[in-house]
């Protein structure tokens, strides 16, 4: 196949239009991913199982991301982003329906599963196109702006799909995403740009990650990593360590929080509700601070691994209580989009579709790795335990962000420009 060259350049602004649609993509396979969670009475009444096995499709769903992401990325490596995301985000919608019409336990799993399965490949995919749309000034803002569909996937999505449930049945909040799935999968075609460098209707015959024009790609992961992975790789490393504190402490979280809840007008979901929009202005900041992404990530985990220390103090008062649930929203909010902009930023044009294929892996992986563990120690402990190992996890990867910083900002300088420098 041909390509033909154009002249288009890097845009000066953030593309609101696709980044939206691509926020819109984030929020429906957030709201995929946990929908079995908000409708899980009515779900395992309607399939005959315990509420624990229909809990479980959310880790099947998690396990699926991890295996499927990195060969599906390097099937479709040479397509068009685009069309992988639609595609993709049209099996969700088959997944949806499949699951929707599901008459036992079992049909459930593999309608989860293909869309598990597609999910991997999506987030792998958009993010390595939200990348190739803006100038790596702009990245962290974009990035922030695409996640912040995630984040309302968390607040909004899930809270709506268990009011679908209890007025027309599990059954009818599964068509609503399917629904969603195909219209944001038009969306996707109709409004999100192609990556700079192309014409329309025709995909680069090159791998994306070395056809990216250079001006699209001035940043540290370039210069200092496009001779070595290992910076990406052991920021990824750390990132899952991350998630394996933050997300083991976030499992229990409704019995970290139970004492202050009682003390709060709504009760459990007037905190977890304030969490989540203290999550979202977490994204917000790390779209504005992101700068120097690697500075921000080590204070976003320091604040974290603070917050969740802190979660030892909630019982003093109802005020302590909310104080330090909105500070861990606020900096375990911040956390994602900054560790993926870092992880994009790192791997560079070269290994783009590497870099993209790691960060669902790192989440999914992250996320059940943590939840495994501290379902392990709460077994034998108590949950009254979890807050001190969760945060000395964290804080450990946060000392080993900061001097992984400093080894590879100093290992680049005789390279780059200092702006480039500056990115990290």
């Amino acid at each position: 196949m041909t390509t033909t060259r154009t002249a288009t350049r890097a845009p000066r602004t953030l593309p609101w239009p696709s980044l939206l649609v691509l926020g819109a993509a984030t929020f429906t396979m957030v709201t995929a991913e946990m929908l079995p969670t908000a409708v899980l009475p009515e779900m395992s009444a309607g399939l005959g199982v315990a509420e624990a096995r229909t809990g479980l499709l959310v880790s099947i769903w998690a396990a699926a991301v991890v295996v499927a992401s990195f060969p599906l990325v390097r099937l479709t490596r040479r397509w068009d982003r685009r069309a992988v995301i639609a595609v993709a985000m049209g099996v969700v919608g088959v997944s949806a329906a499949a699951t929707a019409v599901a008459s036992s336990y079992p049909g459930a799993i593999a309608g989860r599963l293909l869309g598990a399965v597609a999910v991997g490949l999506l987030w792998a995919t958009a993010n390595a196109h939200t990348a190739d749309l803006v100038p790596d000034r702009l990245l962290a803002r974009a990035v922030s702006v695409v996640l912040g569909g995630a984040t309302l996937g968390m607040v909004l999505g899930t809270p709506l799909a268990s009011l679908v449930s209890r007025a027309a049945g599990w059954r009818a909040a599964f068509w609503a995403l399917a629904v969603l799935a195909v219209v944001v999968a038009f969306l996707v075609r109709a409004i999100v740009a192609q990556r700079p460098g192309t014409t329309p209707g025709n995909a680069p015959d090159t791998d994306p990650d070395q056809a990216r024009p250079p001006e699209h790609g001035v940043e540290a992961g370039q210069t200092a990593g496009a001779a070595s992975a290992r910076p990406m790789v052991l920021v990824t490393a750390l990132v899952g360590v991350l998630l394996v504190g933050h997300y083991g402490a976030y499992t229990y979280i409704t019995r970290l929080v139970e004492e202050p809840a009682s003390g709060v007008p709504g009760g459990m979901s007037s905190l977890l509700l304030l969490f989540g929009i203290a999550s979202a202005g977490g994204v917000a900041l790390a779209g504005r601070f992101g700068a120097r992404t690697a500075r921000a990530l080590v204070v976003s985990t320091a604040a974290t691994a603070l917050s969740v220390l802190a979660l030892l103090t909630v019982g003093v008062h109802v005020a302590v209580g909310v104080a330090v649930v909105v500070a861990w929203g606020v900096a375990s909010g911040a956390l994602p989009p900054l560790a993926q902009t870092l992880i994009l930023r790192l791997g560079g044009p070269e290994r783009r579709t590497t870099a993209s294929a790691l960060i669902p892996v790192v989440f999914n992986g992250g996320i059940a790795v943590g939840a495994a563990a501290a379902s392990a120690l709460v077994a034998r402990a108590g949950t009254d335990t979890l807050p001190v190992p969760a945060a000395v996890v964290v804080a450990a990867t946060a000392v080993l962000l900061a001097v992984a910083a400093r080894s590879w900002s100093r290992a680049s300088r005789g390279a780059a420009t200092p702006s480039v420098v500056a990115a990290v």
